[in-house]
Order: C-alpha cells, then structure tokens, then sequence
C-alpha cells in the first residue's frame, strides 16, 4: 500500500474527521486543541478543548463533537516517540463536549451518567436518528484501573445511558452499515467487541455471561485503538505495538496493514468514492493518507 505524509508535528493526534471540503479535522490530545488540517498540509486551530480531545465525529448540527479524556495521561517521550503513560493524580474525570466549527466554542454537554462522573471518554459514533454511541476508555490508578463501559446519549441533553459497564479498556466504537451491531475495541485485551442492538440506542441482552459478542482476539501483545467501518462491513481498526490498521471481518478472519509508527491510533474514509483513508500516526505525531483496497462507510452526518 502506497501511504504518503499529509502533515507531522502534532501533539498526538486522534479523532481524524474527513470533511466534505478535502481537509481532515483531528484532534490533539497533549495539546488540547481541535486542528484542521488542509490537503497541502497547512494546519490551523478550530478550537480550544483543554483536557484530552480523543474521539471527534460530525453531529445533524453540524458541529464537532468530542469525546474529552479529561487529560488522562501523562505523556512520555521514550526515544524519540511521543508515549501516553499514566494517569495523572489530578485527573478528575472526562466530558462530552459540543465545538462550533464556525466560531471555536466549546460547550460541555455532559461530564455524568446516572449521578457517576465519565472517566475518559475515547470514542464516537452517530447513528441515523442522531444520537451517539461512545465508549469510555477507563483509566489507570495506583490503586488499579477504573473499569470503562458502553454509552449512548442524545445531542440535546436530555439522555445519557450506560449499555455495558465494567469494561477493561474499551476504545473504538463504530456501527455496522446495517446498524444492527456496535463494535467496540478493548485496548488492552486486543479484542473486538461486537454488542447486538435491539432498537436505537439499546442493547439486546447478553447471551451467557459475556458482555457481548467476541469477533476476534488478536494473537500475542497487541492493543487496539480507534476504529472506522468499511462499506462492506469490515472494521479497520488501529493497532498498537504491531503499528497498522487491522481489517477485522465479522466472521472473526483479519489482515493487517502495517504504518510507520507503533502507536498508529485511528483512521477515518472520505473521498468521492469512500476509499481516501486517513490514519493518524502519534507517537510520531503524523497524519498519512493512502488509498484504501475498498470504500469505508460513509458517515450519517458531515460538514
């Protein structure tokens, strides 16, 4: 696969959005800020989020939304290469938040659920009526970990739901073309989820004592990171340790393409034929572009 560098020097970018324009939205999680990035190259600030901007999709209103971490990591360099480490003690939890694309405000739409505060928010899908699913990453602690889960909430305020709960490390979130299923990739478990839903933004009940459905466990240590799903039904999802993007097919068979970087963290598809890809490389700080072998999804909403 022909790859070729869009731009570096960002503070580990995440959260990739192809935009109707040609240019890609990201997100810098050291640096706190939403970055647009245009095809030349040329990078220009949209917005202000402080925390750890991880996850960012295109809401109906046409604004930015984020899943906000909350700064949960203290970041290493180690030879080189920029490496998200612990969770830092003042770490109070994370957020959803709203950005206008037009003007840089941010609005902080929901840092609870159920009276219990967000940990670290990491990723984020729309569905066709307009809510989001998005999975809460956890995070570490002296102690041990604060477990992750599965949401759903609406744009307006008025719901926020926890479907799966005391998840290790869950990451990627992404629907089927169908939107029958949500996949979500557990980080340290390198394994891809797969929750069966009932009817718009509920989860039919678990078969058995699993949470869900298991597609594929990667062999030996790898870590799964964010995700994005092809138009076929394949979901490309970032690899950590083994630096790439790995094609998981429902039927649980995989094939991985390898970047330039062990902690290659998110794609996303655009293009008039859904098959431009954008992968963001960060410990080196890197967005690539290539042309993928087939269409990714195309998203419910853009701007």
């Amino acid at each position: 696969m022909d790859i070729h560098l869009v731009a570096e020097g960002f503070a580990f970018p995440e959260g990739p959005i192809a935009m109707a324009d040609g240019s890609v939205i990201l997100t810098e999680i050291e640096a706190g800020v939403l970055t647009r990035v245009t095809p030349d190259g040329k990078k220009t600030t949209v917005a202000h989020t402080g925390g750890g901007p991880n996850g960012a999709a295109i809401g109906p209103d046409g604004a930015v939304w984020v899943t906000n971490n909350g700064a949960s990591f203290e970041f290493q360099k180690v030879n080189g290469l920029n490496i998200p480490g612990p969770t830092p003690a003042a770490h109070t939890g994370g957020s959803i938040q709203r950005v206008d694309i037009a003007t840089g405000k941010v609005e902080t739409v929901y840092e609870a659920c159920e009276g219990r505060r967000l940990v670290g928010p990491n990723d984020i899908v729309f569905d066709r009526q307009g809510g989001f699913w998005f999975s809460d990453h956890g995070c570490s602690t002296p102690e041990g970990r604060k477990f992750g889960g599965l949401y759903y909430a609406r744009t307006d305020g008025s719901l926020i739901r926890r479907a799966r709960d005391h998840l290790i490390s869950p990451n990627g979130v992404g629907l089927s073309p169908d939107e029958k299923v949500v996949y979500l990739a557990d980080t340290q478990m390198g394994r891809l989820w797969a929750f069966d839903v009932a009817a718009p933004g509920e989860l039919a009940p678990p078969e058995g004592f699993a949470p869900g459905r298991v597609i594929c466990n990667l062999p030996g240590y790898q870590l799964l990171d964010s995700l994005a799903v092809e138009a076929g039904g394949k979901v490309c999802v970032a690899t950590i340790i083994n630096g790439g993007i790995t094609a998981f097919d429902p039927d649980g068979s995989t094939e991985h393409f390898p970047f330039p970087d062990l902690v290659t963290t998110n794609i996303c598809f655009g293009g008039a034929d859904m098959r431009d890809a954008w992968v963001t490389c960060s410990a080196t700080g890197k967005l690539f572009k290539c042309r993928w072998p087939r269409p990714g999804l195309r998203l419910n909403f853009n701007a």
